[in-house]
């Protein structure tokens, strides 16, 4: 039983580092392109 929560457990903790790795890239994305857009605007 102990190790079916620790299985649970992790898969779990897996999943959510898993959302925050790809809520970072997406953000990162987000500010590239609003850097694209200012300098084109400056132009």
């Amino acid at each position: 039983m102990r190790g079916r929560v620790m299985l649970m457990a992790l898969i779990v903790f897996g999943v959510v580092l898993q959302g925050c790795n790809t809520m970072a890239g997406m953000g990162k994305d987000m500010s590239q392109a609003g850097h694209a857009i200012t300098t084109a605007a400056e132009k």
